[in-house]
């Protein structure tokens, strides 16, 4: 079974804390400007602090209020469990936990994620979830941060994997490697996250001093702005970076767009990419209007190349830390 999704994601991490206390109405009024824009799908996790408690009361609330929008929209899972063995009763009890806080009796789509390859219950795990897609609790079965050869070894062993999300940018284009060939064989598509690095993609860090220097530029401060800022020290540092910023920002003249549409429309013009992740802040702060431009956005040869000029210059993300997902399973 096939899922139709937005290609732009609204991705719910940002509920978790760190970016601002999330008020419940104004976050679900958020959710349906969002999905009335047609940015329809939701994606969460398990440990998002209240993100799966706030689909169940935003798609409650469609039903309620417009019954017939209510089956338009998207809620994209992830179940991320400790290591250990994976019984028929964990894995289910898991998914019934995602089905009752999101309020479906169907999950969209539940994306697996494992600590340890070593330890092969994820494999136990995904049968348990296949068994579970066939009775009609899962409608589509995907992964997170799983790696190239894993992917492989889950697809052979007759698991039936709709995407893998992995990590994907300007300046970690790990998933064009061995991960997008294998997509073009098996037909799996990728939903990226980190597409605009948390906002370091953006106007704001353009002609900035390095935000870790002592004489720093803009504070690095969220989660996910230090966890990219250690992407780019890895990548090539932040003059190399700032060179990026140029370049890319001479293309976003050219179109009359900013720098972060840019950055996210040379992702999704990725074969294998199937959408790309956009951090809500939710009630916070909206981007709806300005994001909508990257669909009519269209990047021409000497648009890419000026981008490749800079690219190529960086270091190979997956000599430097490995294959997609290795970040996470590395002290």
């Amino acid at each position: 079974m096939k899922l139709e999704i937005s290609r732009l994601v609204n991705g719910m991490w940002q509920v978790s804390g760190g970016w601002g206390r999330i008020n419940p109405e104004h976050a679900v009024d958020s959710m349906i400007q969002h999905a009335d824009k047609g940015f329809t799908t939701f994606d969460m996790a398990d440990h998002y602090g209240p993100a799966e408690e706030l689909y169940g009361r935003f798609v409650n609330r469609l039903r309620r209020e417009r019954e017939e929008e209510a089956s338009k929209v998207q809620g994209l899972t992830k179940w991320v469990p400790m290591p250990g063995k994976m019984t028929r009763q964990v894995v289910e009890e898991n998914v019934d936990k995602s089905r009752r806080r999101m309020d479906v009796a169907c999950l969209d789509m539940m994306q697996f994620h494992w600590w340890e390859y070593e330890d092969k219950g994820y494999l136990d795990a995904l049968k348990h979830m296949t068994d579970l897609k066939e009775e009609g609790k899962i409608k589509v079965l995907s992964l997170t941060n799983f790696d190239t050869k894993r992917l492989q070894t889950i697809l052979e062993a007759g698991i039936p994997i709709a995407s893998n999300q992995v990590q994907h940018s300007l300046v970690d284009m790990r998933p064009q490697g061995e991960m997008a060939k294998l997509c073009e064989i098996t037909g799996v598509k990728l939903i990226t996250y980190g597409t605009v690095m948390g906002g370091l993609l953006s106007e704001k860090y353009l002609h900035t001093r390095d935000p870790s220097s002592m004489f720093g530029g803009p504070p690095l401060d969220t989660p996910s702005l230090n966890k990219y800022k250690r992407m780019v020290d890895a990548w090539g540092g932040w003059e190399l970076f700032q060179e990026l910023l140029r370049e890319t920002k001479r293309v976003a003249e050219k179109h009359e767009v900013t720098i972060p549409l840019v950055a996210m429309k040379y992702i999704l013009d990725q074969p294998a990419v199937a959408g790309s992740m956009v951090g809500v802040r939710l009630g916070l702060s909206e981007h709806i209007k300005e994001n909508r431009k990257v669909f009519p956005l269209t990047l021409d040869e000497e648009d890419r190349g000026r981008i490749d000029s800079v690219l190529q210059r960086g270091k190979d993300l997956t000599r430097v830390i490995g294959d997609c997902g290795d970040e996470y399973r590395r002290g």
